[in-house]
């Protein structure tokens, strides 16, 4: 043993590189090492001497394997200087610019709208961009022969599957899961199609966000209060609201909703196309025909309804001229509203 350990201590003194010491470490302590090969030894003695040798062999074994460690620490050390020696950092360079994107002003205002009404204790549903024609229309008082389903030319998928025309499949949706028992306060966000020729101010696809409210004595007061709050928090306090007569087949009455101009502040100008006023979504009571539809009673019940295109309001809170800026990912469109985080316009 004693001649095993000068002749690993005399060997260690030479390397000096990790492959070397992997190599003398396998050599000594491996299956098949010097060492390994003492403890086999120990079948030819009597029990009485292999306590002895045993505890030989294993201090010889904790000798060498911490030679190894410390040889390979020292060797770890050394490549590290070296590696320092040779690699230099120029702290004079500049650092790395990293570009932060912003939010896109068509999902700011979405968000903002849907703050607004959460606050207010509405709950937000979603529903299916392919609907079925019943919901799409018959259950919004638009069965298959009414005229203003004219007013909404459809991308049918087949005779009775089509893409959704407006968000309001979804109000229909959560009013027949009520089994006609109330209160229902919801907005219903997401994308709506329809059959358009693509210009500044049209898409075929826009984003529409629907309102509702069922309950009871459910009045067009309880509506104009809730609309005169929303223009008031998305335009500014100093903004007032109209409603002018409307029709809609789904409500009754029915209301379009303009308000004074955020520009000229009533005096007339481009924006407002001199009157004063600007529309900014349609509303109205809701029929009873739907909430008969839908199991409530209307004797008992009744509600008001809201749809409005964020896409619009955007385009009137940020003066954005063409709709399709929205749609065509243009970073330098985009770029613009980083400034413009806090602020209420551009």
């Amino acid at each position: 043993m004693t001649e095993i350990k000068t002749a690993f201590d005399t060997e260690i003194t030479s390397v000096d590189n990790e492959k070397s010491l992997q190599d003398l470490k396998v050599s000594y302590l491996g299956k098949k090492g010097r060492v390994t090969g003492l403890m086999k030894e120990m079948r030819n003695l009597s029990k009485e001497e292999r306590p002895e040798y045993g505890q030989k062999v294993n201090e010889l074994r904790t000798h060498i394997d911490g030679v190894i460690n410390e040889k390979s620490r020292v060797l770890e050390d050394a490549a590290l200087n070296e590696k320092l020696k040779t690699e230099k950092i120029d702290v004079t360079l500049p650092g790395r610019t990293f570009n932060i994107g912003s939010a896109h002003p068509l999902g700011r205002i979405v968000e903002d709208i849907e703050d607004f009404f959460v606050g207010l204790g509405y709950e937000i549903k979603e529903g299916y961009e392919v609907e079925t024609d019943y919901y799409n229309f018959e259950a919004l008082n638009l069965p298959k022969s009414h005229p203003a389903r004219d007013m909404q030319d459809s991308f049918y998928i087949s005779e009775e599957m089509l893409l959704r025309t407006h968000t309001s499949p979804v109000q229909a949706r959560v009013l027949g899961e009520q089994d006609g028992k109330g209160p229902v306060k919801i907005i219903c966000p997401g994308k709506v199609y329809r059959r358009d020729s693509d210009d500044a101010t049209h898409s075929h696809q826009f984003t529409q966000i629907e309102g509702l409210v069922v309950d009871k004595n459910i009045r067009m007061s309880d509506l104009k209060g809730t609309l005169e709050l929303f223009a008031k928090e998305i335009f500014g306090d100093e903004r007032e609201i109209r409603l002018r007569p409307s029709y809609f087949p789904f409500t009754e009455p029915s209301v379009e909703v303009d308000i004074s101009c955020f520009k000229c502040k009533g005096a007339g100008c481009n924006v407002c196309k001199q009157s004063g006023w600007i529309e900014i979504l349609g509303s109205g009571m809701v029929h009873p025909n739907v909430l008969e539809m839908a199991g409530f009673d209307p004797e008992e019940y009744s509600g008001f309804a809201f749809g409005m295109g964020p896409d619009r309001i955007a385009m009137l809170k940020y003066g954005i001229e063409d709709i399709r800026h929205f749609y065509t990912n243009n970073l330098s469109f985009i770029n613009q509203f980083k400034s413009t985080e806090d602020r209420g316009d551009i």
